[in-house]
């Protein structure tokens, strides 16, 4: 079997701060975030890991830093609560696993990946998914550990515009949060994850497209990993991760032309956001139809990329790398 070049991608979320209202430490301070968790899922690939342990990486450490809606930093719903999502694909084998509307495990991808690997199951939800969590051991954090000033902050704007009846703003930023990662490995093998909050103020027991395989997720060796993020409710309406396997397997289309295809028709009808994606061979493809888009790769030197707005074709390379 021939050794392939290991290559990671993963994106913070569509719903980036508006260029406008930009600070150049707000935004140093999101480059040096995606250039870390892109490391963490990188450093196992170049020590010959596999895939799958590079998202779970990769992911874990988004969840982690407050900065992303997805684990510590999750956006509330409107009962001031928190329902993360979240799913994991292992390509190889189109093996999967998926959990919804939780608050308790550190890392909800982890939760994920026990659906995958420790039940028959793909996804869990509601009680069920909770003691499951607790029973399988994995680290449990009070609420109040997920939620930060920031947004509760969002919260209340949001809450306030809702009760004066003003017009959506169309931020994006209060309704793309997501988090993910999609990365090829030594001997080709492909997989994805995705992690994410939902929106600030949905409805309480809204599922988005992150955890649903086909839709936000999903990776198959024979064509591509993706992991979206954007308007959930449209990227499940166009099943866009399995749509791009689709035109790659029947199509014959590549990678770039299939994912970026599928993005700019969701954003004709009205289906703002974008999402990453790698082929068998390494390459990788992040289209998206918003603002921006957090976002961090590896370039075929090896080295760490990271942008956040459309202008930035190439990137700019990561500190000290």
């Amino acid at each position: 079997m021939s050794v392939i070049q290991p290559a990671i991608a993963l994106h913070g979320g569509a719903g980036t701060i508006l260029k406008s209202s930009m600070t150049p430490e707000r935004e140093a301070a999101y480059r040096a975030a995606l250039c870390a968790c892109l490391k963490a899922g990188l450093d196992i690939l170049q020590e010959g890991g596999s895939a799958l342990d590079a998202v779970t990486a990769a992911v874990m450490a988004l969840e982690d830093d407050p900065l992303f809606n997805a684990g510590r930093g999750a956006v509330f719903t409107t009962d001031a609560t928190h329902e993360m999502d979240a799913a994991i694909m292992d390509g190889a084998r189109r093996a999967c696993g998926a959990i919804s509307g939780i608050c308790g495990p550190r890392h909800p991808v982890l939760a994920a990946r026990a659906v995958m690997e420790r039940t028959e199951h793909v996804f869990l939800s509601g009680e069920g998914a909770r003691r499951f969590c607790a029973e399988t051991g994995l680290e449990i954090m009070p609420p109040e550990w997920f939620g930060t000033e920031a947004r509760r902050a969002a919260l209340d704007a949001e809450m306030r515009r809702r009760g004066l009846g003003l017009p959506d703003d169309g931020d994006p930023a209060r309704k793309h949060g997501t988090v993910g990662a999609v990365a090829c490995d030594r001997a080709g093998h492909l997989a994805a994850a995705t992690s994410t909050g939902g929106m600030t103020a949905k409805m309480p027991g809204r599922i988005g497209d992150s955890p649903v395989i086909g839709a936000g997720t999903w990776a198959d060796d024979a064509t591509a990993a993706v992991s979206a993020t954007g308007h959930g409710e449209y990227f499940i309406r166009w099943a866009v991760g399995h749509e791009i396997d689709a035109r790659m397997r029947w199509g014959g289309q590549s990678l770039d032309r299939a994912a970026g295809d599928v993005v700019a028709e969701l954003g004709r009808i009205g289906g703002s956001g974008g999402l990453v994606a790698i082929d068998r061979k390494g390459n990788i493809c992040m289209p998206f139809n918003s603002p921006g888009m957090y976002r961090a790769w590896t370039d075929p030197s090896g080295q760490i990329r990271t942008a956040i707005y459309a202008p930035e074709k190439e990137g700019d390379p990561a500190p000290g790398r």
